[in-house]
């Protein structure tokens, strides 16, 4: 009962993957009324609260999308994304938002990228923490009992390799979540050359547009598109991920 694809968005109502509560589901009621504007505000209200779990973004990108507001549908299905990356119901109407959308202007993130993204930042680390600890046993299992370190050699370079391997994938998501933020584009608007009012227009990012952000100052961020196009943008025009 959650997909878009390839019709009709459903809302996610299962408490426990909401932690809901009366806000939650008042909203989904508002929801299933027709509401949509209304039941996107009471979500928004949650995720201002710090109740944002991947039920209440997946719900309030259904509304959004509802409500015709595409781009602040596929930041929301983002966010949701980030917290539960494997889920399918949330990769499929990301992914039908960004049909719906269709804008080649977007930044597409790499494989790497893409690679990364199939687990959360928590994951890689219990995945890196647990290979290191068992290399570490197997190491220690060595030096306890001499005799078994010919049998052991080919478990310790296997985990080793892994440590290392997970490691390094943990260190270069947590680079890719901090050193370079994306924003979307939740209205039309005019992308300038310099942080001012009437600095020279450099391009005009549409409605859902995946951009990166290479700076920010006061209200101002300069993006970079899928063209190569940069330029400032006010920050109230994108919601920044």
């Amino acid at each position: 009962m959650k997909r878009i694809a390839p019709i009709l968005i459903l809302l996610v109502t299962l408490a426990g993957r909401a932690g809901a509560g009366a806000e939650f589901d008042a909203a989904n009621k508002l929801y299933n009324q027709g509401k949509f504007a209304a039941a996107a505000a009471g979500y928004e209200r949650m995720v201002e609260s710090g109740a944002g779990g991947v039920a209440v973004f997946f719900n309030l990108g259904n509304a959004q999308f509802k409500s015709g507001q595409f781009g602040r549908a596929l930041a929301a299905y983002r966010q949701a994304e980030k917290i539960s990356p494997r889920d399918p119901d949330v990769l499929a109407n990301l992914q039908f938002t960004r049909n719906q959308i269709g804008n080649s202007a977007s930044v597409k993130p790499g494989i790497v990228q893409r690679g990364l993204a199939r687990l959360t930042l928590n994951e890689w680390t219990a995945l890196a923490a647990a290979a290191v600890a068992a290399w570490f046993v197997l190491l220690a299992l060595g030096q306890w009992r001499p005799a078994w370190l010919s049998a052991l050699q080919n478990y310790v370079l296997f985990t080793g390799l892994a440590a290392a391997l997970l490691t390094a994938g943990a260190a270069a998501d947590w680079a890719m979540n901090h050193s370079a933020k994306s924003a979307v584009v939740v209205t039309e608007t005019t992308v300038r050359t310099g942080p001012l009012e009437d600095a020279q227009a450099s391009f005009t990012a549409k409605d859902g547009a995946e951009l990166t952000v290479l700076d920010e100052r006061e209200d101002w961020l300069q993006v970079l598109n899928g063209q190569r196009q940069t330029g400032w943008v006010k920050r109230a025009a994108v919601r920044v991920l």
